[in-house]
């Protein structure tokens, strides 16, 4: 009866140019597309809170520096450089490994979050930040008397 001028839904569209001009600027994406930055995270939750696991081996455990703000929490510190001290007699085929100062930014929702329940902890290069989730009001049944 009716036909459509778009052959698929228009939303859906809008979707995929979005993913599509996300993917070609390479920054971050509330869908996961970012890549490149340093240092790698994984973010998820439970319900009783949000996890977060940054990927950073080689770091010094007091050199980084972990902030929760208005709900953003950022992660920032300082890599080494781990090369060989460079002369005259010395030559640096290819250097992958990332060095220099860091900053990772993820916003949390901050109605849900306990700033106060915050743990953050660095073992085998990857540091583990749990952030508490604020306790839900339990309903309750109240006795009439």
């Amino acid at each position: 009866m009716y036909r459509t001028l778009f052959p698929r839904d228009l939303f859906a569209e809008l979707d995929r140019l979005q993913r599509e001009v996300q993917e070609a600027f390479d920054g971050p994406s509330i869908r996961g597309a970012g890549r490149g930055g340093y240092p790698a995270l994984n973010v998820g939750s439970t319900p009783q809170s949000l996890e977060l696991y940054a990927f950073a081996p080689g770091l010094d455990p007091n050199s980084i520096e972990v902030n929760l703000e208005r709900g953003v929490l950022t992660i920032a510190g300082e890599r080494a450089n781990a090369t060989p001290a460079q002369d005259e007699k010395t030559t640096l085929h290819i250097n992958e490994r990332f060095a220099g100062r860091f900053r990772r930014v993820v916003s949390l929702p901050d109605d849900d979050i306990n700033p106060s329940g915050v743990s953050a902890e660095y073992r085998d290069g990857v540091l583990h930040v749990t952030v508490k989730r604020r306790q839900a009001p339990q309903a309750r049944r109240i006795e009439v008397q």
